[in-house]
């Protein structure tokens, strides 16, 4: 919190490419704050620096931006900020990496920052984004999804070309990927901290994701127990049965179906085929379990 980030230099520290590749060594020498590199560093007005809007990361802890702007003040920023030229706004400056520095400069009341502006295409700019985040552990689960999404999707990255880049495994880039499976309620509860990425990814495939995300959360399940519910089976909703089932059963099997789980006030499912089949009723606690038992065991 002293308004020194090491980021750039830990970069080539088993984090693949790193940002010393993606940038070239001495590059990247100038952005950790090289002395030997300090003529490529500008004084900005703070002012002509406007922010990334493709940012991989979109949540900044006020605690952390007030206290690093506290250090600047007394300090200064000893790290510049890694800008390019704005696309489409001459003599402006789009951040790439150092968005937290940039913000608490601007609460500082800093008037300029020094800046190392370098030419840059999207990709790279992205990449470097990203990879910074990453080294600094400051992307959310769903932030680090999305980017390697957009790496995907805009610039044509193999699963294992983005593994490269940010320096993780191949297997992890892919388990990120999955999330965005989840609904976008669930992808909520996860960047506002209410599941962790093992929740999540325990729920992914689930039937009712949603309806499991949120008794996860009522009940304070741990990771272990969130695969044991969804193991168990998820909750369905309690409404009219679609087209395609009703097709594939009888009526009377359907009245039956709804009559038992109103009783039960559990779902129910019968798979009749010609007088033989499965009865299931699904659900989602212990105590429903005890409780039906009870109800079947009586006058036994």
């Amino acid at each position: 919190m002293n308004g020194v980030t090491t980021p750039m230099v830990e970069g080539r520290r088993g984090l693949g490419r790193g940002l010393s590749a993606l940038l070239g060594e001495s590059d990247a020498e100038n952005a950790a704050g090289s002395a030997a590199a300090a003529a490529g560093v500008r004084e900005i007005p703070i002012e002509l620096i406007q922010r990334n809007p493709n940012q991989p990361r979109r949540r900044f802890a006020e605690a952390e931006i007030a206290e690093l702007a506290d250090s600047i003040r007394e300090k200064g920023v000893l790290q510049p900020v890694l800008v390019r030229p704005a696309p489409g706004m001459a003599g402006e400056y789009q951040l790439v990496a150092g968005e937290r520095r940039w913000r608490a400069a601007q609460q500082a009341g800093l008037r300029a920052m020094p800046a190392l502006v370098r030419d840059l295409d999207d990709k790279q700019v992205l990449e470097i984004a990203i990879v910074e985040n990453v080294q600094r552990e400051d992307l959310g689960a769903i932030e680090e999804s999305l980017s390697y999404r957009a790496l995907i999707d805009r610039f044509g990255r193999t699963q294992e070309e983005v593994a490269q880049v940010v320096g993780k495994s191949r297997p992890h880039v892919a388990n990120a990927l999955r999330l965005l499976n989840l609904p976008a309620e669930v992808q909520t509860m996860l960047a506002d901290g209410l599941l962790s990425a093992g929740h999540a990814r325990a729920l992914i495939g689930s039937i009712n994701p949603v309806a499991l995300a949120q008794e996860v959360i009522d009940r304070g399940l741990n990771v272990r127990d969130t695969e044991a519910l969804v193991k168990r089976g998820a909750p369905e909703k309690k409404s009219a049965p679609s087209a395609t089932r009703r097709q594939a059963k009888v009526t009377d099997t359907l009245d039956l179906e709804e009559s038992l789980s109103e009783v039960l006030g559990l779902a129910v499912d019968i798979r009749d085929q010609g007088g033989k089949g499965e009865l299931r009723i699904q659900y989602t606690t212990l105590e429903q379990l005890d409780d039906l038992c009870r109800r079947l065991m009586r006058g036994v």
